[in-house]
């Protein structure tokens, strides 16, 4: 990872709380940074420490509390990660999604333009580039999003932009691959439900066939992308931009699976629950990264295996998250 020093910048994170923002923290404070963060729910499973970071209670929908944090904490940075990532609670609860996804999102965007902000790095999602016959999904791909999670990131993410184009907000867009990591708060997702399956000894669960393919993307390799393009942003380059990162090439879910079994030392076989891909999800996914690249030089650092082993190893250290 590139040798970045924060010394002297005050960062606010929103969604500091999920698997990617309590790591990119952890690597903020490390290199110098003062970090704030908001928080909406009293309990909240996290792997974040709050000794070294100020705490805002609040929901960033809340315009006014979002701006007051800016302003008060005199932030010149902001990442954007706070977001509904679960699909299944999109398409249970569409409203609520689209209030956190959408609202949320401008309602950060403007207080960042009403304050100056120096320079912002917003959450999408490849999921915002819906469904393609072309792969791997490159920035230029139209955004063809159709269910609502994905149409949630796909409006935060032009929203976004618009900021940039319309009134120079220095602001850049990530859409970034499945993360995956120690510390996952969502154990729905495929890693962490593997993960806590494998090392309890029970079968994991598969809601597809197996057959749908992803690419995957470490969080430590995440971290190193966000911070990529907070340096790009402060050399003038990249605002109103999207960037890919990912590992590059897909795996199929079921391949993903199996390694953790083999990794875990368990003979444990998953339990296939579905036929296909499941509703409101897409087949086959993966993104290519060239683009960010080429801007910053940043490539991913961590194969699949090896991260599976990393995040096994920290579940492993910190069992009562299983």
């Amino acid at each position: 990872m590139e040798a970045l020093e924060l010394s002297g910048h005050s960062v606010l994170v929103t969604g500091a709380y999920g698997l990617l923002g309590s790591w990119l923290v952890a690597e903020l404070l490390e290199r110098g940074a003062h970090v704030c963060v908001i928080r909406r729910d009293e309990k909240t499973r996290s792997a974040l420490s709050e000794d070294q970071v100020d705490v805002v209670n609040g929901d960033i929908c809340d315009g006014e509390l979002v701006t007051r944090t800016v302003a008060e904490y005199e932030v010149d940075s902001v990442f954007h990660l706070a977001a509904q990532t679960i699909v299944g609670t999109a398409s249970r609860s569409p409203v609520s999604t689209f209030e956190t996804n959408i609202r949320g999102t401008w309602q950060v965007l403007e207080a960042c333009r009403q304050l100056g902000v120096e320079r912002v790095v917003v959450a999408a999602s490849d999921k915002a580039y819906g469904q393609h016959a072309e792969l791997p999904y490159r920035e230029q791909h139209a955004l063809l999003a159709r269910y609502p999670y994905d149409v949630s990131k796909a409006a935060a993410d032009m929203i976004a932009r618009s900021y940039a184009h319309t009134w120079g907000l220095p602001v850049a867009v990530t859409r970034f691959a499945n993360l995956y990591g120690g510390g996952d708060a969502n154990p729905s997702r495929l890693v962490p439900e593997a993960v806590s399956a494998a090392l309890g000894g029970r079968p994991p669960v598969v809601r597809s066939d197996g057959s749908p393919q992803r690419d995957f993307l470490y969080v430590e390799d995440a971290v190193s992308a966000y911070l990529a393009i907070w340096s790009a942003l402060g050399r003038g380059a990249g605002a109103g931009e999207a960037f890919n990162a990912g590992s590059g090439r897909p795996h199929r879910v079921l391949d993903v699976i199996e390694t953790i079994c083999r990794l875990a030392g368990t003979r444990v076989e998953p339990e296939i629950l579905g036929s296909g891909t499941p509703s409101g999800e897409i087949d086959r996914q993966w993104v290519d990264h060239s683009k960010l690249s080429a801007l910053t030089g940043w490539q991913p650092a961590v194969e699949l295996e090896d991260g599976l082993g990393r995040t096994l190893d920290w579940y492993r250290r910190h069992p009562e998250w299983l």
